[in-house]
């Protein structure tokens, strides 16, 4: 259940984060609400997530994928563009959350 948890609050924050641009600097109802309910469920299920990982280890991978989904999002939805150094960050990104996930001695599999 715990990556489950840390799945959930990884959405809730990328889909919060998402919204921050849609609420014209809060001016919008729903986008405002989605960023409000979106970063509550995003800290309430890393509260879950502690329980069980390292807070370092857990905020490693949760701001890691927040990053790149961030940006995809961004890509996607936002049109924004991304360069060979973006995208050559971004696996550098994905490539130390799964060398964490893999190697680290301090998550308990």
């Amino acid at each position: 259940m715990t990556y489950l948890f840390l799945a959930i609050a990884i959405i809730a924050e990328v889909t919060a984060t998402s919204a921050l641009k849609a609420s014209d600097e809060f001016t919008e109802i729903i986008p405002t609400m989605i960023v409000i309910v979106g970063y509550g469920a995003a800290f309430y299920f890393m509260t879950l997530v502690l329980r069980v990982l390292p807070i370092g280890i857990t905020y490693a991978i949760w701001s890691g994928l927040g990053i790149v989904l961030v940006t995809v999002v961004g890509f996607l939805f936002y049109k924004q563009a991304l360069n060979i150094p973006t995208i050559i960050g971004i696996g550098l990104i994905i490539s130390g959350v799964v060398v964490i996930n893999i190697f680290s001695t301090a998550i308990n599999h």
